[in-house]
């Protein structure tokens, strides 16, 4: 008896123990766990369903026609931020929705990279395209001419002309340091941003030639050059001439000769500002320090901001013997060897003024 009850004790033993393992993989629990996964994989799969599906959407609206019927100019104002530019863009009708576009720029990640400036939009532009002419695109540009032989004083006054330059109260630049020429200028670009560009141009352009400059001359420095191409520059305006005029300059330096040049007597008296009549005999004996016909050599600073073939006719002057030249009533000038040579034109000239001035007086009394 007791030997039996201890084997049928085993046996119950046995049986509780391997009850819950034979629970535990009963065939509903195992339908119910592979439901629940594909029950996951079908909502995995429908969302990224959905996601494909919007961002599908949303490359679509950003490469649909956008609403502009013709071409605008749109500007994006100096540290404007995206959400601003993105409102401005759909107040005037180049976008349809800021925040699509604003989401856009995010996802692009160019927040903070659209450049200031107007910008041409073409009709019908997607928001894809707007977005690039705004980081990419070059700006609407606006010409700045400086004609060669103004003073720096006139040059800033020009730029008070242009409505595009913003005014910041730019300091006067020193005489014969900008280089005349025509500048593109974005709308919104300071006066000061225009005038250091001028100057690096003009520093670029005296580097360059300074290297190919002729053997021996009397200039000996860069600043020396600029001071003698700024009386090249107002002696004559015809292109063909200056370096010759040049040479003349040259010539009387190397001679120890005073280059008695009119236009440096003006700008001792003036600086450069026109005179509205003839300059008179005092003004010839008033000693200046620009008054070549006063002083020796060159005059103390530029008396204009010279042009590109100014400068380089000074650099490379024309090989020549003359030593003097004369106004030929024509726009250019007659030149000369000798003295004598000189005051025979000189009378030329004169004799030219007189038949002007009675040709005008004739033509006020008519």
């Amino acid at each position: 008896m007791t030997r039996g009850k201890k084997l049928s004790k085993r046996v119950d033993n046995i049986t509780q123990t391997t009850e819950p393992a034979s629970e535990q993989q009963t065939p509903e629990k195992t339908g119910k766990g592979l439901l629940y996964f594909i029950g996951f994989m079908g909502l995995l799969t429908l969302g990224a369903g959905i996601v494909f599906a919007g961002w599908n959407f949303l490359q679509y609206k950003f490469v649909a026609k956008g609403p502009l019927t013709a071409e605008h100019v749109f500007t994006v104002p100096k540290g404007a931020g995206t959400s601003s530019i993105a409102a401005k863009l759909e107040k005037e009708g180049v976008i349809e929705k800021a925040d699509l576009f604003k989401l856009m720029i995010r996802m692009d990640k160019v927040d903070g990279s659209l450049k200031a400036g107007e910008f041409a939009i073409p009709a019908e532009a997607s928001q894809r395209d707007v977005l690039t002419i705004l980081k990419d695109g070059k700006a609407i540009l606006y010409p700045f001419t400086a004609p060669e032989g103004l003073t720096s004083a006139q040059i800033i006054r020009a730029m008070s002309s242009v409505e595009t330059l913003i005014d910041d109260e730019p300091e006067l630049p020193a005489e014969g340091t900008l280089l005349p020429e025509t500048y593109m200028t974005p709308r919104g670009m300071s006066r000061s941003s225009l005038i250091a560009k001028m100057q690096k141009a003009q520093t670029d352009l005296i580097d360059e030639l300074w290297e190919k400059r002729a053997d021996d001359l009397p200039v000996k420095t860069k600043h020396e050059a600029i001071i003698l191409a700024s009386v090249v520059e107002k002696e004559t305006g015809v292109t063909s001439e200056r370096d010759v005029v040049a040479g003349v300059f040259i010539n009387r330096l190397n001679k120890g000769m005073r280059l008695q040049s009119d236009p440096t007597i003006i700008y001792g008296i003036s600086k450069g500002e026109p005179l509205g009549r003839g300059i008179r005999r005092s003004e010839i004996d008033r000693k200046t320090d620009w008054n070549t016909y006063q002083i020796d050599g060159l005059p103390k600073t530029p008396i204009c901001n010279p042009g590109r073939d100014a400068i380089a006719a000074v650099l490379n002057p024309a090989k020549t013997d003359y030593i003097y030249f004369v106004a030929d009533g024509t726009g250019g000038h007659v030149f000369a060897k000798t003295l004598a040579g000189h005051n025979k034109n000189v009378e030329n000239w004169r004799k030219i003024e007189r038949k002007r001035k009675r040709t005008a007086a004739q033509a006020k009394q008519d």
